[in-house]
């Protein structure tokens, strides 16, 4: 008994011993020869902290600027609000430098060419980096998620839902919805010469709306149910960002994991109802012609083959187009409001074209959107400036080199959209200030680079949803320009905040006037 009590013993103490060796290797000789490695090769940063690596510092720097002061109506550079880290180390290291996200490293791509290697890559080198699960299961394992054979297999479901013809006749229902909310602004402007209007919170209602109805149809109250369970779970997600993730962290049942566990099951239920009820419906009225019904006609299976994609990989492209269908689109169209507030000359020459491309009364469809040439320029500098994400990633799927410089399997590679919309290289000296001209004769010849651009990021992998958000915000602020004018409240704070996706911290609140009165 003795022998086996001192086996036993001996094993448990073998495994702790193998995994203190295994940690220690990966908490500290790990860091340091892929330290070292880099620093040869030219590849500075700043030094690696047991356990946490530059976490702290980024939470420092990220506290002290929302300690800070409001920007300027006027200063369009929210980086060291939002990116504090990258506006220190840039400077000191170049645009290409290692930094630690815990014990993983992570390489800044600020360099365009560098970047093009990245997003252009037809061979797989460089999956989606899926770091912080939480993050994973609010979006989903969808289109955005997958790669390589999955990623195929989901683009040739979802692709046929944003051909253009389809998301033109798309236009006809955003037009509807944005009608609704401009009502209920106009039942307000009844009772008075003006009104003060919260806009970042209704555009999130409105591109909700409109999602729902494209997406899910007759389905669409449903539909705004999961939005709200998403949004809060997009907070809640992202506030383990700056986290060190340590493995199987996710498993233990801690209040915000029992929250976005909670969470993620009841939109999981909810789209699971959405899609059977569909499903049973097919035989008498088909799939339908919105997102979903698309789908899953693009799914069905023939001559009695599987379906392209199973029920939970349904579920999980529901959850991407829902977030990034509505989320992305809301915050273009705050944006382009603030600045359409901050620059009223450019209200006056979009309203002109509006009406001249548009008419006074008929609801915007997609060859009218397709002639508002000034308008376009206007949302092109708008995703410049207030790019709706500011930070994409990648990882190295294996040892390879990247810019002449070899880089180990597994390192992050972090691509600061900010900044490279903010590098006077590229844009010219004057990046920082609002110049919708830059993008006269197109996006490629906007900047020196013709991939400098990169809100929907470029390449094979740019998001498929970009035509839906430029339509859609450009049908809903033909709409506005024609029926109101409008300008800055004096409540407005401008400081523009990172929740997986740049919004105004304190809201966009509004002064709207009705232009039959005027």
């Amino acid at each position: 008994m003795m022998g086996f009590v001192w086996m036993v013993g001996a094993a448990m103490a073998a495994v702790l011993a193998s995994w203190a060796f295994n940690a220690l290797v990966y908490l500290l000789w790990r860091p340091e020869m892929i330290s070292r490695k880099l620093r040869a090769q030219g590849v500075g940063g700043p030094g690696y902290r047991f356990f946490s690596g530059n976490l702290d510092e980024i939470k420092r720097l990220r506290a002290d600027a929302a300690a800070g002061p409001a920007l300027d109506v006027a200063d369009h550079d929210f980086v060291p609000l939002v990116q504090p880290h990258f506006r220190k180390w840039i400077p000191l290291y170049g645009r290409t430098f290692v930094y630690w996200f815990g014990a993983k490293p992570s390489v800044c791509v600020a360099d365009v060419d560098m970047v093009k290697q990245v997003l252009f890559d037809r061979k797989g080198l460089y999956p989606k980096n899926i770091g912080n699960p939480h993050i994973a299961r609010l979006l989903g394992k969808g289109l955005v998620l997958t790669d390589g054979d999955d990623w195929k297999r989901h683009r040739k479901v979802v692709h046929p839902a944003f051909n253009m013809d389809k998301l033109k006749m798309m236009t006809v229902t955003m037009s509807d919805c944005a009608g609704s909310m401009m009502a209920e602004w106009e039942a307000k402007l009844a009772k008075s010469n003006d009104v003060e209007i919260e806009l970042s919170s209704q555009f999130e209602e409105l591109t909700a709306d409109v999602i729902s109805h494209t997406a899910f149809g007759s389905s669409f109250n449903e539909g705004k149910r999961v939005f709200e369970a998403q949004r809060e779970l997009q907070f809640l997600a992202f506030s383990t960002v700056f986290n060190v993730q340590i493995p199987g962290f996710r498993y233990l049942p801690t209040e915000k994991n029992l929250k976005i566990w909670k969470l993620d099951s009841s939109v999981r239920s909810m789209l699971t109802g959405i899609i059977k009820s569909r499903l049973a419906s097919k035989d008498t009225m088909g799939y339908g012609n919105d997102l979903l019904g698309l789908m899953l006609e693009a799914c069905a299976p023939e001559h009695g083959e599987s379906p392209l994609l199973s029920m939970d990989e349904i579920i999980d492209e529901c959850k991407t187009f829902f977030f990034a269908g509505h989320d992305t689109t809301s915050h273009l169209l705050t944006w382009t409001m603030f600045l359409l507030s901050t620059h009223p000359e450019w209200q006056e020459k979009l309203r002109e074209e509006v009406f001249r491309e548009c008419g006074a009364h008929e609801a915007p469809n997609g060859d009218m959107i397709n002639r508002l040439k000034l308008v376009n320029m206007f949302l092109l500098e708008t995703l410049r400036l207030y790019s709706p994400v500011s930070l994409i990633q990648r990882k190295a799927g294996s040892d390879l080199e990247l810019g002449g410089v070899k880089v180990p399997e597994g390192t992050v590679l972090s691509i600061p959209i900010a900044t490279i919309h903010r590098d006077k290289e590229l844009w010219g000296e004057d990046a920082g200030e609002f110049k919708p001209l830059r993008f006269e004769n197109g996006v490629m010849r906007a900047a020196k680079h013709p991939n400098a651009l990169l809100s929907f990021s470029s390449g094979p992998r740019s998001c498929i949803g970009q035509n839906f958000a430029m339509i859609e915000a450009k049908a809903v602020i033909a709409m506005i320009l024609r029926r109101f004018s409008f300008s800055l409240s004096p409540k407005y704070v401008h400081a523009p905040m990172d929740v997986i996706t740049l919004r105004p911290k304190f809201g966009l609140p509004m002064v709207l006037k009705s232009l039959e009165t005027m």
